[in-house]
């Protein structure tokens, strides 16, 4: 039996009994390149290229909005900063919950970094009470 990895470059590599990778010969790539989804409107391969693209597009969108850096959004969302740049730069998709903050930050940003705040978004009122934010935006 044949293991194999698929590496974060695309490229896929085979891992060796002694645990080292080595590239997989060119014809199991041209089996797996013929295996792999086409878009039915071209013919071609483009259709989960240009939607990592989008993906990248809106992630790297809603930090610009933000007016903060890769590092300060990564840190205000708690993800590593590693993670915001693999989403820019089309390496990685947001997913689940990720995919869903975006969104949320994209709407209501106020909203959800007051929530995302470590005090888990207390507030204090003029009387100098705690408070917990109460926020009345659609999403």
């Amino acid at each position: 039996m044949m293991r194999v990895r698929l590496k974060a470059d695309g490229r896929i590599v085979e891992i060796l009994p002694d645990g080292r990778e080595q590239a997989l010969s060119t014809r199991l790539e041209a089996i797996l390149a013929q295996a792999a989804p086409r878009d039915p409107a071209t013919g071609s391969q483009t259709a989960r290229a240009a939607s990592g693209a989008a993906d990248a597009a809106y992630a790297r969108g809603v930090r610009a909005r933000t007016k903060l850096t890769q590092a300060e959004f990564a840190a205000r969302i708690g993800v590593p900063v590693e993670t915001v740049r693999n989403w820019e730069q089309g390496k990685r998709t947001p997913r689940g919950p990720a995919r869903a903050l975006l969104k949320v930050l994209d709407r209501a940003p106020d909203v959800a970094f007051a929530v995302l705040r470590r005090d888990g978004g207390q507030t204090t009122d003029d009387a100098g009470e705690t408070a917990k934010l109460r926020a009345n935006t659609s999403i």
